[in-house]
């Protein structure tokens, strides 16, 4: 799959590669696996997997919540989305750089968070085309 993002996504990928503590290297080493795990995908998902889960808390678009093994303390979430015109591809909408400190409030709001994310992301590929 090729992988595209958010310029949101872009600043906090550059905050998480910029962060040299033991804990930074580990959320961003983790993040890369996720991205990794994304990327190696062959085709947008059809069923909930253990990692990729679709979030039912969606509205416009069909988005799916990619999370990592298990480690304490550290719960990152990736929200991505599959373009029906682009099967090729997956978008990073939104990232959770410590969901273990928000809990479910980060769901409450990721459907519209999302959305809002996915058609800016259009627009501006619109735009450049």
């Amino acid at each position: 799959m090729l992988l595209d993002w958010s310029r949101e996504f872009d600043a906090q990928f550059d905050r998480m590669e910029a962060d040299e503590s033991a804990l930074g290297v580990e959320r961003f080493n983790l993040l890369v696996f996720m991205l990794k795990r994304l990327q190696d995908q062959s085709a947008a998902p059809a069923d909930d997997t253990a990692m990729i889960k679709r979030v039912r808390q969606a509205r416009k678009h069909q988005i799916w919540r990619v999370s990592h093994p298990y480690r304490v303390g550290i719960a990152l979430r990736l929200i991505c989305w599959y373009p029906k015109e682009a099967p090729e591809m997956v978008v990073v909408a939104l990232f959770a750089g410590d969901k273990a400190g928000m809990g479910d409030v980060f769901y409450d709001s990721v459907g519209t968070r999302a959305d809002q994310m996915i058609d800016r992301w259009i627009a501006e590929k619109e735009a450049s085309q």
